[in-house]
């Protein structure tokens, strides 16, 4: 792991701690130390933003969200297919996936047969969809809508994501309290508390340093009382780097994964939260749903490869968080879903409404909530969106983290979606 600052601000006031706390890298001192300062640093694979940190609220025992996001805009319709709506299939000729073959069928919805890994959540009422859902009004650029979906606060100059003003209604004070797995730290995670990106669990640790942690106490004696954000950053980057080694210890089971980019991801998410080192809020990032041709068959093709991917992926995390499973919720978004009707090429062009699972805990599972709108077979035709992602956010939120929705989604009124419980 290597270690290069990134910003050279100065913040007024210097942090107090002695030399003997950082030498015994205390994990949670390192932290709050540098609270006052602001900094980002990046450490090899891993990005640590450190800023001006605010008043905490209370919150009850710690729980996690998980926000995995389908990247490129995934097919809802796909996903959880509307069955008893007569314009599905009429609009999909060659790409629409057959009534009989669906998995969890109501009289309305049915899931991908791809989807079985995940019957068994569905089942023990773990795992829900929530339909036609997606951003207040259609956005088909895939940068601006994504920006828009993790900003969550429309019409603010602040660039700061809904996960960080989440993170900043706790009283956690970890280095590794915001998590995402990726190069970068997303647009939800950016703001004024403190996250750290990483590409993986096994490359993260000071550059040079030994079993007798030589380097890390030299680190820690030279920047221990800096003001400087560089300080800061290097106070943030022992403690992220000390949290993780406990993550790190325990058995990686990366082997009952799906052997994917996203498989990994989340083993290395379900080790860390193991390891129980103060994470609140992880993203996770799944590409390339941006399926303009195509799409391929109920069996076979993009979407079924995806399908399995995303669903053998989350079915093995639930099962491999063990004791910390009922601490953990897990949500998934998509900037946008597609159009309604199949396209020449057996594709499907950018549209608006989406689905969104959530599973795990407090979940009101094994059922579809949805105010349909009802499907147009034309080729413009889109999803219309009847639920406010927010909502479903606003949910998960208020009922496992204790947390404000009106800190978290400012000025957002939320409709009664009841997806999760206590909500």
């Amino acid at each position: 792991m290597t270690l290069n600052s990134t910003a050279a601000t100065i913040a007024p006031g210097g942090a107090d701690c002695s030399c003997s706390e950082f030498l015994s890298v205390s994990r949670r001192g390192l932290l709050r130390s540098a609270a006052l300062v602001g900094a980002v640093t990046t450490i090899g694979s891993s990005v640590v933003t450190m800023s001006t940190g605010g008043a905490f609220a209370a919150a009850p025992a710690r729980s996690v969200v998980v926000v995995l996001s389908l990247r490129g805009a995934a097919d809802g319709l796909s996903l959880v297919v509307p069955h008893g709506d007569p314009a599905y299939a009429a609009a999909r000729p060659t790409i629409a996936v057959p009534r009989g073959s669906l998995l969890g069928a109501d009289a309305y919805f049915g899931m991908h047969p791809a989807m079985a890994p995940l019957m068994p959540l569905w089942n023990a009422g773990k795992l829900a969809a929530v339909h036609a859902t997606g951003l207040p009004a259609p956005n088909r650029s895939h940068f601006s809508a994504m920006e828009q979906l993790e900003d969550a606060d429309p019409g603010s100059a602040e660039r700061i994501g809904w996960l960080n003003r989440l993170l900043g209604q706790d009283t956690e004070t970890s280095a590794v309290q915001g998590l995402a797995m990726g190069a970068m730290i997303p647009t939800s995670l950016q703001g004024a508390e403190s996250s750290l990106s990483m590409m993986s669990l096994a490359e993260v640790g000071i550059t040079g340093n030994d079993s007798s942690n030589k380097r890390l106490n030299s680190m820690a004696l030279m920047w221990g009382n800096s003001p400087t954000a560089y300080g800061a950053g290097v106070r943030s980057a022992i403690s992220a780097s000390t949290d993780l080694k406990t993550a790190q210890a325990l058995p990686n089971r990366s082997s009952t994964y799906p052997d994917s980019d996203l498989g990994r991801a989340l083993a290395d998410v379900a080790r860390t939260l193991r390891a129980d080192v103060g994470v609140t809020a992880v993203t996770v990032d799944s590409g390339d749903w941006d399926m303009h041709s195509d799409l391929g068959t109920v069996s076979a093709g993009w979407m079924a490869r995806n399908a399995t991917d995303l669903a053998g992926a989350i079915a093995a995390f639930f099962a491999d968080l063990e004791g910390v499973a009922d601490k953990v919720t897990l949500v998934t978004i998509s900037e946008f879903g597609r159009r309604v009707q199949e396209n020449g090429s057996r594709g499907l062009d950018h549209g608006w409404g989406n689905v969104m699972l959530v599973a795990g805990a407090g979940v009101k599972g094994g059922k579809y909530y949805a105010k349909w709108p009802g499907l147009t077979n034309s080729l413009d035709a889109d999803l219309q969106v009847t639920t406010d992602y927010r909502s479903v956010l606003s949910e998960i939120v208020t009922s496992r983290m204790g947390a404000s929705r009106a800190a978290v989604f400012p000025g957002f009124s939320p409709q009664t979606v009841g997806v999760m419980a206590g909500a």
